[in-house]
């Protein structure tokens, strides 16, 4: 499926951000990047507001945007909430997830081991947001889906850019395996483990990777 240029805007500016060119607190000046992407500016409208959701950028009435990058401490406090919540999922999909959701998920997997082989973070991050989504909707529980599918979307950006951490493809696809093969054996408290140890990881990779960035960038 061809991806919206919107989408591959916002991933470019997303990179732009957490590697210095637009530095925390910046207007994003929708003129300017229509040039530099060679697009009108409806694109970049799009690509903004695709940002704003995951709240790397704020949208300001009558003044534009600005990037808005969350500090340590919010950071590591966002990846602990977003741990435990995933957590709660697989307890809970433990007993209710179907034979045909467990076949999706490996689907998934095998989606992210072929990523892994060509290297390719995008398509690994793809199919790894499907994994997820998967467990979240197997939980059993809408309210606790879409408090999951919210959090998902703050960090989508940064849960993205760990995968780009040397190792960290081959790593996460083990997590997942651990995770699937507690579902299939229908072990709660080991499904949650491998969950929370899968998403928790995650924010302390996002902090090597971009100390690794802005070293480069000064």
């Amino acid at each position: 499926m061809q991806r919206k240029r919107a989408d591959i805007i916002a991933e470019e500016i997303e990179g732009m951000i957490f590697d210095g060119t637009i530095g925390n607190g910046e207007r994003l000046d929708e003129v300017q990047l229509a040039a530099r992407f060679g697009v009108s500016r409806t694109p970049i409208r799009e690509a903004c507001q695709k940002l704003a959701l995951s709240g790397l950028v704020e949208q300001l009435p009558r003044r534009g945007v600005f990037v808005r990058q969350p500090g340590p401490v919010e950071l590591i406090e966002m990846f602990e909430v977003m741990a435990e919540l995933e957590a709660s999922c697989a307890r809970l999909a433990a007993s209710r997830i179907t034979d045909a959701a467990l076949d999706e998920m490996r689907a998934a997997n095998k989606l992210c081991k072929a990523a892994v082989g060509a290297k390719d973070t995008a398509a690994y991050y793809d199919a790894n947001e499907t994994f997820h989504h998967i467990l979240y909707r197997q939980s059993g529980n809408g309210f606790l889906e879409q408090e999951c599918l919210r959090l998902h979307r703050r960090l989508k950006p940064f849960r993205r850019s760990q995968l780009r951490v040397r190792g960290r493809m081959g790593q996460s696809m083990q997590e997942h395996e651990e995770v699937v093969n507690a579902l299939t054996d229908g072990d709660a408290e080991r499904a949650s483990a491998a969950i929370r140890k899968h998403v928790a990881v995650q924010g302390e990779k996002f902090h090597h990777l971009v100390a690794g960035l802005r070293e480069v960038a000064e």
